[in-house]
């Protein structure tokens, strides 16, 4: 039984429903301990803050006036870590009952890892992508336009091609299971607060290599990541079911813009364009209608726009 010391970090926004399980899995008798529960409520419009309060009353718990997203909520509970290590999981994601204990073991047993992940699940069962290569201008096009075929030789963001029942060192994790050593955080930091949603734990994911250490995807655990929660229960987010999109768009600038330059932003924009003609065109040799043809230069005009917004890709919008 493992006895390393951890904290996990919880952000919860309008998922009342999922913490009574997902508290539940981590607390099953021979997971690790000694563990804190560190949470931060992000203005969820439920229940929430009550459900915590009974679900998890030794938790910290910090509760935010309005969301400010998930790396800056995150970010807010580094001042409080007392353990060697850090574990970020999201409410939607359900660990099995020897996944505490095999991280950390992997963990100490290899110190040259930094950023641990494991293989994660749907509801089905179904393999999620939980071994990332990073995001670039062209594999993000190639991906986007359905030509990643005829360019093997390219990396994709998610390959699900390889045997996923071996260790393996990557680009990057998600975060819906982050295990993180604590001596990292202390070096590298955590979240780059710019990015309000996605693309936080790919930039970190960079930063966490470039300082040396070692990104690792473990499959000898799973667990089980519903996935979309907290965006479900949004009736401001699934009535402009654009914002979402929005985020992604914006942080993906940020995100070139930071780690490729201007020259890379310059070529993202390009084959934005470029691949929203290709999307239209094939919209229309596939008889799709005026909607599909109109999506593609939406998002042509959306990713201008956030192009302004932020800058040149230089400050997030909100």
């Amino acid at each position: 039984m493992t006895h390393t010391p951890l904290d996990v970090l919880v952000v919860n926004y309008n998922t009342a429903k999922l913490l009574q399980p997902m508290f539940d899995a981590l607390r099953q008798p021979n997971s690790a301990d000694p563990t804190r529960y560190l949470v931060v409520d992000n203005a969820s419009a439920d229940n929430s803050l009550e459900r915590l309060e009974n679900v998890c009353p030794e938790a910290l718990l910090l509760a935010n006036e309005k969301n400010v997203g998930f790396g800056r909520a995150n970010n807010q509970l580094v001042e409080h870590l007392q353990g060697k290590y850090a574990l970020l999981i999201n409410t939607d994601a359900f660990v099995a009952a020897d996944t505490l204990n095999k991280t950390l073991d992997y963990m100490e047993a290899h110190p040259d890892c930094g950023v641990l992940g494991v293989r994660l699940v749907g509801r089905e069962g179904d393999l999620q992508p939980s071994c990332r290569y990073f995001p670039t201008p062209l594999n993000v096009f190639l991906s986007r336009t359905g030509l990643e075929r005829f360019f093997p030789v390219v990396k994709r963001v998610d390959d699900m091609e390889w045997d996923h029942a071996s260790v393996r060192e990557c680009d990057w994790v998600p975060g819906c299971y982050y295990l993180i050593r604590r001596e990292v955080i202390d070096q590298v930091g955590l979240f780059d607060p710019r990015y309000f949603l996605y693309y936080e734990e790919v930039d970190h994911c960079k930063r966490v290599k470039q300082a040396g250490w070692k990104v690792v995807y473990y499959p000898d655990t799973t667990v089980v990541h519903i996935g979309g929660e907290s965006a479900k229960t949004v009736v401001e987010l699934n009535a402009v079911s654009r914002q979402i999109p929005k985020m992604q768009i914006e942080s993906e600038l940020l995100y070139f813009r930071k780690h490729h330059g201007l020259s890379g932003l310059a070529l993202h924009m390009f084959l934005v364009c470029l691949g929203d003609l290709i999307l239209a065109l094939k919209a229309v040799l596939k008889g799709r209608g005026r909607a599909a043809i109109g999506a593609c230069w939406q998002h042509t005009r959306a990713t201008w726009a956030l192009l302004r917004e932020t800058k040149f890709a230089t400050q997030p919008t909100r």
